[in-house]
């Protein structure tokens, strides 16, 4: 049997240590086991190549992704389907293993439908914006990402008396915001699944200083609809309080992975090798309350993710 895989759209910590555990896992069961470069674009130009055990050594430690990743248009097209189904089957491949986000996934639905390839999809995203699972790869990196970023801010602001609005990753999900906004100590969080009043957050600010507190920290998800810039004017408009603004960026998809994302990895790239010797449908794998779960790929992406209700209440509460 032959099975390849290929890492899709942005990168996360922990990839590495998912492309190990798939690599692994396959050959430990007598599959060949192929590396596609440069995720579906690589497909699409035939980028592949066989992988041994020595492929993987010494990455389960390293952030990126060996098989590298890109996005491509082309292949979410009819045409570009077909012509990646022509490729794999070209190669003998018969099954694929993708590691990305929701958009990867997608794509990886819409392969196994018209390939016939049997796919599975795992989900490898810092956002942990699919609702199918618990937590994806490289979320719990990002947020300590956020966390260790919070603390080295909160000296600057409190040396000089600011309050600091932080942006952070997630597109339209606030997970990254509300757990490192709770791990961090943040005295605001902000996320696109809940309202927000800005007179409410001036009034704690003030509240703040009127205690004798040194500085206040603002936690903002990227995806609620006033800009970053524009929110720090407001604030410090309203309070009389110097604010800065910190936007984090891509330093959240970087770095060593956390002891939890590498496990989280290598579990699901071994339950997709199982998977694959077991001759299994194609699907998502994910993973609710500790148990690793496979889920059809129509249903998991149709889920939709929402924020828990009662987390909310204790950022709000705690912070």
């Amino acid at each position: 049997m032959r099975a390849a895989i290929l890492t899709s759209g942005g990168d996360a910590p922990g990839m590495n240590a998912c492309i190990r555990a798939v690599v692994r896992g396959c050959l430990a069961k007598d599959i060949d086991i192929f590396g596609v470069r440069q995720g579906y674009e690589g497909l699409l130009e035939g980028d592949i190549f066989r992988m041994d055990v020595s492929s993987v050594a010494d990455i389960i430690h390293r952030g990126g992704t060996i098989l590298r990743t890109a996005r491509s248009e082309r292949f979410m097209t009819n045409e570009g389907l077909r012509e990646a189904s022509a490729v794999l089957e070209k190669f003998g491949i018969e099954a694929l293993v993708v590691i990305g986000g929701n958009g990867s996934l997608t794509g990886a639905m819409e392969l196994s439908e018209v390939s016939g390839v049997r796919v599975f999809g795992l989900p490898g995203t810092i956002d942990n914006d699919l609702a199918y699972t618990e937590y994806s790869i490289g979320f719990d990196t990002a947020v300590n990402t956020v966390v260790n970023a919070i603390g080295n801010i909160r000296d600057t602001s409190s040396s000089l008396g600011r309050t600091t609005v932080i942006e952070v990753m997630g597109r339209n999900c606030g997970d990254i915001a509300l757990y490192a906004g709770l791990a961090g100590g943040a005295e605001t969080v902000i996320v696109p699944e809940a309202p927000y009043d800005i007179d409410e957050i001036c009034r704690n600010i003030i509240a703040g200083v009127n205690r004798g507190k040194l500085h206040s920290i603002i936690l903002k998800a990227e995806g609620i609809g006033l800009s970053t810039q524009a929110l720090a004017e407001i604030l410090q408009l309203k309070t009389g309080c110097e604010t800065k603004t910190v936007i984090l960026g891509y330093i959240q998809r970087g770095g060593s992975p956390t002891a939890r994302d590498r496990v989280l990895a290598s579990r699901l790239g071994f339950r997709a090798a199982e998977l694959i010797e077991q001759g299994a449908e194609g699907c998502a794998v994910g993973i609710r309350g500790e148990k690793i779960i496979e889920v059809p790929f129509e249903e998991a992406l149709a889920m939709k993710k929402e924020v828990p209700l009662r987390f909310l209440e204790i950022c709000r509460t705690l912070l």
